[in-house]
């Protein structure tokens, strides 16, 4: 009987899919859509690439949404 179970590939996904508008990374993980979607398909070498570039990316999503007064200022209702 042989194992068929598929090899685990590293990845930084922790199911909190949503993509900021502005940079175009996902909130959870600080991947884009194309890095995303090609996930699977990447070499090891790129995959590790791109892991490399997630703190810095996760920084920024950090910096800018505190610029933007996060999500309490989004809700709050402009006073006439």
């Amino acid at each position: 009987m042989t194992d068929r179970t598929p090899p685990r590939i590293e990845s930084p996904c922790i199911q909190v899919c949503v993509v900021d508008a502005d940079s175009g990374h996902c909130i959870g993980c600080g991947r884009t859509r194309g890095e995303i979607a090609g996930w699977i398909g990447f070499t090891p070498q790129e995959r590790r690439a791109v892991m490399e570039a997630l703190p810095e990316r996760m920084s920024a999503l950090t910096r800018n949404r505190a610029r933007k007064g996060g999500a309490r200022a989004r809700r709050r209702v402009p006073q006439a």
